[in-house]
């Protein structure tokens, strides 16, 4: 099926009431001309439909739906959509509190005459009266609806109450007016009017519940949706300004932000300073500065300061749309173990039904004395206890809470089968660049008197007009004032100079000091080796006679990514580190990082190729990664995760986000998969418990032994208590921290030795290996340039890096002279020195 010539939607679903309702709206919409595929949730009370529009329309599908007995909001409108199914929620949620309460309130006194004073005069009669408007009034749906189930020949929840309460209640009734039919027989004819009545209230209360319940699972969504502000300030073209709708905003309007206001929409600053609290997706709860030139999100709070900002993304296109849309597509997709629960509830009704039917039968052929009545008790008792709610909401709140309380702390979970795969991975591949490290080059040193304002200021001025890469993150670090700069050269492979007030500066490597004569402080040359020593690029600046200090210059690693890696490495997972960068400035980070394994060099498709090696070896493998080169390994992986701060297509493919960039967010995510899933099968564990022990029980299986036999309204209030403790465990997973104590073994993980990790990081041995410092380079096209040419001379084979600036050579047979080498990269490369380390 071409994707491209398919519609995907999500609508909500009206009028479900178990998971039996799920799996028939399911198996209607699946069976219409031209649906290729439908998802149906019933927790979140959605159907997520791929459809053929030339075959299939929405209008189709929602007529197909209300003749199964059901309602589908096919509403384009947005905002209109939303309303009608609030609209139906809170009507669905008043009626069912107003019949509930007067159920319990008509329940409770018939309760107490059936128990305190059965067989006093009249008290049948008052039991019939006050149970008739509990069954025939107040639990009307439960027989409408399953009417409508029986005329399209299949069965749900409510088939199994109307048949239990409305055949105690007839039986009640015949035996309230014929009672000498019995007493003929020597069966002494009670009445189950209480029975009845009590089912009905105790189901009733559990549905209230559980739709309270399922309202709070959603809590994260409507916060991320309250983030958004109703109306914005448009700055007109005359000037003036005017509060609009947000939806009326366009792409290329200038919007007022005033203080205390919380953007509307994705944007870039024009004109004014201010700070603004980007907690929502950071996670940081230090205000961030945004002056000109700097990015702004929809939903973020602006503090004291105002400004002015172009709308970039608006409406569905924005950051905080997008991370609704990420968690409400959450939401209606299943976790794998939901497939299997979906198959059991499409049966499970008919299946009762027989079990009812034959323990009807059971009773007249083994105990034909009082068969009948037994029969007929424990029929109503089956049909009764095995209500198959809480086999529906087991797996689907779980969920519903898990990638809820993932939004909270900034875990983006696009589907149910991520959130279950995580907790299995035991190994994790990240990206170096702007993963494990800031992903920007960075002043991490000033050294010397360069914080003087008069020689700041020319560094600056310098710095300022140069077009190489590293010189804007120099002048980002100053900061200075620019001041006029004559006579200015930029000086290929070694740096810059220009003229202030009559003075020649230099700023660059040091050969650029070396050819101009200039003189280094021995305090100033064992900075620069310590500095170069850490893989850090050395940025001199002097004048012609002495130099003033250096600037040091790396792609910094995150603060937070040592932390995250221990803690991968404590929960028994591998880390690996992929980078396209050179070996030297790979080592350096990996060993920054803790991270044993890494590979430098490595191009897009070889670390797709990676993570299949990975998965060869039978590893569950997850990716990291931020940028459009990591996109085809995140695809590859078994579970793909993307920086928040990445490439947008990282985050289209990936199916977890971590918008604050956070690697220590990982492992919350796993600890979050294993407490998810453990809640399913505590979830499961219950609802299944429940109907093991007893629908046998309600059968009559203890008669024969003690004579016990359930009372039908005590199986009404078993069967509404397991859905509620199904969905007050999955609620306690709100409650739950996410610390370190939480974090246990993966499955199939191994712990690597100290031994072995260092091991791994020795280089292979058996070759003659010898490391050169290679003075003159100054960007990455001079370390490109040097390594090509001494790949080029026969027997060696190279690797350089520019932080440090070295070069490992490999000689397959013997050592070659360091004049031979030098006369070679002098004549083919340039002006580049090499030294022996």
């Amino acid at each position: 099926m071409d994707k491209q010539q398919t519609i995907k939607k999500t609508f909500p679903v009206l009028e479900m009431s178990c998971a039996a309702c799920a799996a028939r709206v399911d198996k209607t919409l699946n069976r219409q001309p031209g649906v290729c595929r439908a998802s149906v949730n019933y927790a979140a009370a959605t159907a997520t439909v791929e459809y053929e529009p030339d075959l299939c329309s929405p209008e189709k599908l929602k007529e197909a739906v209300v003749a199964a007995g059901y309602d589908l909001v096919i509403e384009t409108n947005e905002d209109k959509r939303k309303q009608e199914v609030e609209d139906a929620h809170e009507s669905k949620y008043r009626k069912l509190k107003f019949r509930t309460m007067w159920a319990v309130i008509l329940s409770v006194p018939l309760m107490i005459i059936g128990i305190f004073f059965a067989g006093k005069p009249y008290t049948d009669y008052i039991m019939w009266l006050l149970a008739t408007p509990v069954v025939c009034w107040l639990g009307r749906d439960f027989y409408i609806n399953a009417w409508k189930q029986l005329k399209h020949r299949t069965s749900n929840m409510d088939t199994l109450v109307a048949n239990s309460t409305g055949i105690a209640y007839l039986f009640s009734l015949f035996n309230l007016f014929f009672p000498e039919f019995w007493l003929e027989r020597g069966i002494e004819p009670h009445v189950y009017f209480d029975a009845s009545s009590g089912i009905i209230a105790f189901i009733l209360l559990g549905r209230l519940l559980e739709e309270r319940a399922k309202g709070s699972t959603s809590a994260a969504i409507r916060k991320l949706m309250g983030l958004q502000p109703q109306t914005v300030t448009l700055l007109c073209a005359d000037g003036t300004q005017k509060k609009v709708k947000v939806e009326q905003v366009s792409i290329g309007d200038r919007l007022l932000v005033k203080p205390g206001e919380r953007i509307a929409v994705d944007g870039t600053v024009t004109e004014g300073t201010s700070y603004v609290d980007e907690s929502m997706l950071s996670g940081e709860p230090v205000a961030v500065l945004k002056n000109e030139g700097a990015k702004v999100f929809a939903g973020t709070i602006n503090q004291k300061g105002s400004f002015r900002f172009t709308a970039e993304k608006v409406g569905t296109e924005t950051v905080l749309a997008h991370i609704i849309r990420m968690v409400q597509d959450a939401q209606g997709s299943k976790a794998p173990v939901q497939k299997l629960v979906d198959r059991i509830a499409a049966v499970f009704v008919p299946t009762i039904i027989g079990i009812a039917l034959l323990s009807f039968a059971g009773w007249l052929i083994f105990a034909p004395s009082n068969g009948f009545t037994h029969g007929l008790l424990a029929a109503v008792t089956v049909l009764i206890i095995a209500c198959p709610c809480a086999l529906g909401l087991a797996t689907p709140t779980a969920i519903m809470v898990g990638i809820g309380k993932g939004a909270e702390l900034g875990i983006l979970i696009k589907d149910a089968e991520s959130l279950e795969t995580a907790r299995k991975v035991n190994a994790i591949v990240l990206d170096k660049t702007g993963t494990v490290t800031e992903g920007k080059p960075t002043v991490t040193d000033l050294s010397g008197s360069l914080e003087e304002d008069g020689l700041k200021n020319i560094f600056y001025s310098l710095e300022k007009m140069s077009e190489h890469p590293l010189a804007e993150a120099i002048a980002e670090r100053l900061q200075g004032q620019s001041l006029p700069i004559e006579n200015f050269k930029s000086i290929t492979g070694k740096g810059i100079s220009g003229t202030v007030n009559g003075t020649v500066y230099f700023a660059g490597n040091s050969r650029l000091l070396a050819e101009n004569h200039i003189a280094v402080s021995g305090e100033l040359k064992k900075e620069a080796e310590r500095l170069e020593s850490e893989a850090k690029t050395v940025i001199w600046f002097a004048d012609e006679k002495q130099a003033y200090g250096l600037a040091a210059i790396t792609d910094r690693i995150k603060t937070t990514s040592q932390a995250a890696v221990r803690q991968l490495k404590d929960m028994g997972i591998d880390v690996y580190m992929l980078t396209g960068d050179n070996e030297g400035t790979a080592r350096y980070i990996a060993r920054q990082a803790g991270i044993t394994h890494f590979k430098a060099g490595v191009l897009p498709e070889q670390k797709a190729a990676f993570i299949k090696s990975l998965q060869a070896e039978g590893k569950i493998a997850a990716m990291v990664g931020d940028g459009i080169n990591d996109s085809a390994a995140l695809a590859q992986s078994d579970l793909s995760i993307a920086m928040g701060r990445g490439s947008d297509i990282a985050m289209d493919v990936a199916k977890m986000t971590i918008i604050s960039s956070d690697l220590n967010k990982i492992a919350d995510a796993i600890r979050l998969s294993r407490m998810t899933v453990l809640t399913i099968r505590e979830n499961l564990f219950w609802a299944f418990i429940y109907n093991l022990i007893g629908v046998p029980i309600a059968a009559g299986l203890l008669y024969p032994v003690n004579g016990f036999l359930l009372n039908p309204m005590i199986a009404g209030a078993a069967m509404a208590m397991s859905s509620v403790s199904v969905v007050t465990n999955s609620l306690r997973l709100r409650k739950k921290k996410l610390g370190s104590t939480a974090a246990r073994p993966a499955a199939g993980a191994r712990h690597i030795a100290p031994e072995k990790e260092k091991e791994d990081a020795e280089p292979t041995a058996g070759k003659i290996r010898q490391v050169y410092s290679v003075d003159g380079m100054m960007c990455n096209h001079c370390r490109t340039r040097v390594e090509k040419v001494l790949n080029s001379i026969e027997g060696i084979s190279a690797e350089v890096t520019l932080t440090p600036p070295e070069a490992t050579v490999t000689f397959a047979n013997e050592k070659l002279p360091l004049e031979q080498i030098q006369r070679t990269i002098t004549e083919k490369a340039g002006d580049y020195t090499l030294k022996e380390i």
